[in-house]
């Protein structure tokens, strides 16, 4: 645990149980249906990775990667395994937020607030976006035995199997199809670090950078968290928002290195997803005989939100910012496939010089014309 003044600054342990203990119940499901559901779950992981290294052709045949678990998990199990990851990733940024406590007014403070009140805080978004996921490739968290990972210590898939019930139910559309229409999605997500090694650490120094180059005061990190978790508590008026109450919690934190860090993440991670989305809708068709209807009523589902305090914290959190990258990184990926095939757009995956900018996820032709027409010349 991270400390300040000998008080831990966040109990990661009461952030497990305090999220744990607030999430929503999963929807209702006979033992023997959730059984089929996990089971199913896992045949259709199996089965979309045959689909998506075939469809995206970034694994050679006759090659194969290290293999990675894949857990199909309730809530708690997806809370349990993002409080390991985030314990990782910020690390630098709790050790830099340590140093601070001593030099300023808001180190006081945070040493009366301690650790458990932030642990609880910590908690209760967890359990707010834990009912939200349906799948995730996490790349950083530590193994554990409850919670195993791929053999270099990262790398693992979850599916959220009560929320992928859920999702299927409200929407209304067949089940089956739709958890490996889900599958599609995560396991491109598998296929991208497994079948780019270098994408892992180029990712992880990103992040690292960008923490180590954070001038934050941590009573501003702390308010954010308060305020969001007040939100979520209905503790909050109406209209109370405050000059900044649009900002949200990675704004807060961005320096101007940061902001140039944060615009090659942004970068990678419209492309991440948006090849996801892209390679969900391309196979679809082929396996998933209602793919259309599943994806006209998604999106619907995505751009709505759901309530105005669900809308709220989304722009909080940053989730906002997501939803875009969905979208940019799509048009970007489909774009330029059309452009220059699949294998053209795949020497995206030849380097970290290689990636797009994020100026280049808006604008195609300009990533086309630096990495194929400067090569070819």
């Amino acid at each position: 645990m991270t400390s300040i003044g000998g008080a831990e600054m966040v109990d990661w342990n009461l952030a497990v149980a305090t999220a744990t203990r607030l999430v929503r119940p999963g929807p209702e499901i006979s033992r023997e249906d959730a059984r089929e559901v996990v089971a199913e779950l896992r045949r259709h992981a199996k089965a979309a990775e045959e689909h998506v290294r075939s469809f995206t052709r970034m694994i050679p045949e006759g090659t194969e990667p290290e293999d990675t678990p894949v857990l199909v998990v309730d809530r708690a199990g997806w809370i349990k395994a993002n409080v390991a990851g985030f314990r990782e990733l910020l690390r630098p940024l709790l050790g830099k937020m340590q140093d601070r406590r001593g030099n300023g007014p808001g180190g006081a403070v945070l040493g009366a607030v301690g650790g458990k009140v932030t642990g609880v805080e910590v908690g209760m978004l967890l359990s707010f976006l834990a009912s939200r996921v349906l799948g995730q490739y996490e790349t950083f968290a530590p193994a554990t035995r409850e919670l195993p990972a791929s053999a270099d210590g990262g790398g693992r898939l979850l599916l959220v199997a009560p929320n992928i019930v859920h999702v299927e139910r409200e929407l209304e559309v067949d089940p089956h199809d739709f958890r490996l229409w889900v599958a599609l999605h995560e396991e491109t997500h598998r296929t991208q670090f497994t079948g780019v090694p270098w994408l892992r650490d180029h990712l992880q120094g990103e992040i690292q950078s960008f923490l180590e180059e954070t001038d934050v005061d941590p009573m501003a990190v702390l308010e954010r968290l308060r305020e969001a978790a007040q939100s979520l508590a209905g503790g909050r008026p109406e209209g109370e928002d405050g000059e900044d109450g649009g900002r949200s919690l990675v704004e807060l934190v961005q320096t101007p290195a940061q902001r140039e860090i944060l615009g090659r993440l942004t970068a990678v991670m419209s492309l991440l997803e948006g090849h996801a989305d892209y390679v969900m809708d391309g196979v679809g068709p082929e396996v998933v005989s209602s793919v259309g209807e599943i994806r006209e009523k998604f999106q619907q589902r995505r751009a709505r939100g759901a309530s105005r305090l669900d809308q709220a914290l989304r722009k909080l959190l940053g989730l906002d910012a997501k939803l875009r990258q969905y979208r940019d990184g799509e048009r970007f990926v489909r774009a330029v496939v059309d452009e220059v095939g699949m294998d053209g757009f795949n020497r995206v995956w030849t380097s970290p010089n290689t990636l797009p900018t994020k100026a280049e996820i808006a604008k195609p032709t300009d990533w086309i014309a630096r990495v194929h027409r400067k090569a070819e010349s």
